[in-house]
C-alpha cells in the first residue's frame, strides 16, 4: 500500500481552508488517503520569526487578491472573519478528540469549522463556538466542551505541534508525500503532478 499524504494546516489559515476542499480529491485520484494534521502556526512563528501575511505591507495587499482568486478557482466562498488572525487552539483540540474516535467525522468537523470561519465569517476561536458547530453535526455539546479542557486532549495537540515542527513544517497548507514536502496552496498542482509522474 502507498503511504498517506500528510496534510498540515492551521484553522486560522484561509489558504488552509481552500486546500482542505482539494486535498482528499487529489489523493483519491492517485489511490492515496490523507492524514490531516491541524497544528498551531503561532507556535512555529515564535521559532521562525514569521508573521501573518495580511499584516505585512504590500504582501498583505497581494494576499487579499490572491486569496480571492484561489477561492474562485476552487469554487468556494472566501472572507476573513473578525477577529483575524485568531487562536485556533479550541478547533484543533476538537479535531484530535474526535479523530481518535472517528477520522472521517473529524474531517467533516474540520471542514465545518473552516467554512464557518472563512465562508460564514464566524468567530471560531472560543470553546463555545467550536462546541456549537460540533453540536450542529450531531455531537454532544457538553461532551465536546469537556474534551476541550481535557488534559490528554491538550497534550495530544502539543505533541502534534512538536511533531510537525520536527518534520520542518512551517506553513499552511503544508503537505508531505513519501518524504517530499510541498508548501502552499500553489503547490497543490505540483503535488498532483508529482504523484502522477512518480516524481523527478
Amino acid at each position: 500500500m502507498t503511504a498517506p499524504i500528510d496534510f498540515y494546516f492551521d484553522f486560522s489559515s484561509p489558504y488552509g481552508y481552500i486546500a482542505a476542499h482539494q486535498i482528499d480529491a487529489i489523493a483519491e485520484r492517485h489511490g492515496r488517503t490523507v492524514t490531516w494534521h491541524p497544528y498551531l502556526l503561532g507556535v512555529v512563528f515564535k521559532k521562525t520569526g514569521g508573521t501573518p501575511l495580511h499584516g505585512i505591507p504590500m504582501k498583505g495587499d497581494y494576499v487579499r487578491v490572491d486569496l480571492a482568486r484561489a477561492a474562485r478557482r476552487q469554487g468556494v466562498p472566501i472572507g476573513l472573519p473578525k477577529p483575524f488572525p485568531f487562536t485556533s487552539v479550541a478547533a484543533a483540540r476538537a479535531f484530535y478528540w474526535l479523530c481518535d474516535r472517528d477520522e472521517a467525522a473529524a474531517k467533516t468537523l474540520a471542514i465545518a469549522l473552516l467554512s464557518a470561519s472563512f465562508a460564514g465569517g464566524r468567530d471560531i476561536s472560543g470553546t463555545k463556538a467550536v462546541a456549537a458547530i460540533a453540536e450542529g453535526l450531531g455531537h454532544d455539546r457538553a461532551e465536546v466542551l469537556a474534551a476541550l479542557g481535557n488534559t490528554a486532549v491538550k497534550q495530544r495537540l502539543r505533541k502534534e505541534v512538536d511533531a510537525a515542527m520536527a518534520r520542518g513544517v512551517f506553513g499552511s497548507p503544508y503537505m508531505i508525500v513519501d518524504g517530499e514536502p510541498f508548501w502552499g496552496i500553489d503547490h497543490l498542482d505540483l503535488l498532483d503532478q508529482w504523484l502522477d509522474t512518480g516524481g523527478w
